[in-house]
């Protein structure tokens, strides 16, 4: 279906690939992974415009290729009033109105045969996408998605994470040749989540899907294309299977590669020995001898296996407290009596408190109103809501636009965060992975996890007594994750989270306000895990893939060390953690 070969392609700032080449075949559900910014986006925008983008390579497509495509932001107009319904059933609403407009028009028209074409091409389109049955499909999606009491609601009364399903559901519907999605789990709860790997795995077309969620790479896809070191890395199976191949072959590539500079450095030695002794002694054979050395260095230096890309890229995160002066275990937040509805009631006389020193994160499902009391919360004008004044916050937010001027570059958005130079913004984005070229790009141009990391690089300079986080670990990879979950840990101030990380709700958070009937009720760490495993997750799958993931980081970090010995021991953990889940 997509063929690239041998393609390149260049920022002026940055390599995003060197002569990449892979295929997607008809029919195969492909994940596209790797590390925030480096390039999947850009990737995308290839193959959606060739024309535009490719000038060093080729790819290959069929010309009547169609594509659905859903972004990993989220882009609704604001303008245009429109209920769900509506807003999957456009293009077939569209359509059913072009064919209706031309059966009227040949009512009266002599050109009939044009009509009578286009006619044609209207109904074979509608057919296409199974316009005869087009409202029992969505009401079907709508179920499977448990989206059914949306039907009728206003796409603009969406959470981010609604709203991101019913864009998969309304491309899906439109029968697409080919479906890309970009970072389509961002935001979704964990019933939406299951939601939609169901939907992918029962997607009967070609799917191109970039994301960082474990979840879905473990359960969704039958091929991987693996973007690093500006290179791809194409594999045919599962992602656990792709995981553990990459990782033993970069383990018996640098032991090769090893062996050969071992090799490579005994013959330097033996050759700057005989040019020693040349300069001392004039002599034929010595001459040749030398030669013959020289030249069998240049063959090994010229055949030596090639060092795998073991670099891991993750920020050095500090986040710094503030100077709140109450002791641990005073109040710093009061809520009581919280009220907030749209169309419909969302939270009710919600009341709790947040202890100095807490960490807390609020969880619920997509639509409850989570983003929204965590900024009422930060802008603290609500009478329901006591902050003492003291108090200094820091806000992340899943909305990029509410921090940063995102037309304005990475040094101007940082401009009020205590610097006295660029040179000194630019060595402290350095810590977090961002080269000084990247100061000088406009926020917009970033990708969605560097935004993210962006954030988090800012309130770290706040000196705050109060983070309020709202999905912090979306759109990180799996190594930024690792440093932000870390530094969560470290931090000595009081955290009110909004996620739908697992792990990094079980793994910073002291307890959970669980949304339930339109309140928050308390549940300690403990009893959050066993209700998110009642209902969404296998038995033991949680557990399991942790350890998996930390097997895995453990080769890889032994693997950057140059302690191959090492990593074979963690890859040997790896297989057994595998074969566990694997039930073998």
């Amino acid at each position: 279906m997509i063929k690239f070969d041998k393609v390149s392609y260049s920022f002026p700032q940055k390599d995003l690939y060197t002569d990449v080449s892979f295929t997607i075949e008809e029919g195969q559900h492909c994940a596209f992974i790797g590390a925030s910014g480096s390039g999947k986006s850009t990737l995308i925008d290839i193959i959606m415009d060739p024309e535009k983008y490719v000038f060093d390579g080729k790819v290959e497509m069929e010309p009547s290729l169609k594509i659905g495509y859903v972004s990993q932001f989220s882009q609704r107009d604001k303008d245009k009033e429109t209920t769900v319904f509506e807003y999957i059933a456009e293009e077939f609403i569209k359509l059913e109105n072009e064919i209706a407009t031309l059966c009227a028009e040949m009512g009266t028209s002599d050109d009939i045969e044009t009509l009578l074409e286009k006619y044609q091409e209207a109904l074979d389109a509608f057919d296409a996408i199974d316009g005869d049955n087009y409202e029992n499909n969505i009401n079907k999606k709508l179920n499977a998605a448990n989206l059914t009491t949306h039907r009728d609601r206003m796409i603009s009364e969406l959470s981010g994470g609604e709203f991101k399903l019913i864009q998969v559901i309304k491309e899906m519907l439109n029968s697409p040749d080919l479906m890309i999605m970009d970072e389509p789990d961002v935001f979704l709860d964990f019933e939406h989540l299951n939601a939609l790997k169901d939907l992918i795995n029962g997607h009967k077309g070609t799917l191109l899907v970039i994301t960082h969620n474990r979840y879905l790479l473990n359960h969704c896809f039958n091929k991987i294309l693996h973007l690093e070191n500006a290179e791809i890395q194409e594999f045919d199976g599962t992602y656990a299977d792709y995981n553990l191949t990459l990782l033993q072959m970069k383990i018996e590539q640098q032991e090769l590669a090893a062996s050969d500079m071992e090799e490579i450095e005994r013959n330097r030695k033996v050759v700057e020995r005989l040019r020693n002794e040349a300069t001392k002694f004039v002599n034929a054979a010595r001459g040749k001898t030398l030669k013959a050395r020289v030249s069998l260095l240049e063959r090994l230096e010229a055949r030596k296996t090639r060092s795998p890309f073991v670099e891991i890229k993750q920020p050095d995160i500090h986040l710094s407290e503030g100077s709140f002066v109450e002791k641990d275990g005073e109040n710093l937040l009061e809520v009581e009596n919280y009220n907030v509805s749209f169309d419909r009631k969302i939270m009710e006389a919600v009341s709790f408190v947040l202890k100095k020193g807490e960490k807390a994160a609020i969880v619920g499902p997509n639509g409850t109103g989570k983003t929204t009391i965590l900024r009422d919360i930060y802008k603290n004008e609500n009478p329901a809501i006591r902050l003492s004044l003291e108090v200094q916050k820091a806000y992340l937010s899943q909305n990029h636009g509410e921090v940063f001027d995102e037309s304005a570059t990475v040094l101007q958005n940082f401009e009020d965060t205590g610097f006295e130079k660029d040179a000194d913004v630019i060595a402290y984005l350095k810590t977090y992975g961002f080269e000084e070229e990247m100061a000088y790009n406009r926020v917009e141009n970033l990708s969605g996890g560097e935004k993210n990391l962006l954030q988090i690089a800012r309130i770290a300079r706040m000196h705050a007594d109060l983070l309020l986080l709202d999905e912090p670990t979306s759109h990180l990879d799996t190594y930024s994750q690792m440093a932000f979950e870390q530094a969560l840990a470290r931090y000595q101030g009081t955290v009110l989270m909004v996620s739908h990380d697992f792990y990094t709700v079980a793994n910073c958070m002291d307890y959970v306000l669980w949304v339930e009937d339109h309140k928050l009720r308390k549940v300690s760490i403990r009893k959050f895990r066993k209700m998110i495993y009642a209902d969404h997750f296998d038995k033991d799958y949680l557990e399991l893939e942790q350890k998996k993931k930390e097997a895995e980081n453990r080769v890889a970090f032994a693997l950057q060390a140059g302690k191959y010995e090492d990593a074979k021991k963690y890859c040997q953990e790896l297989e057994m953690v595998i074969d566990a889940i694997s039930g073998k």
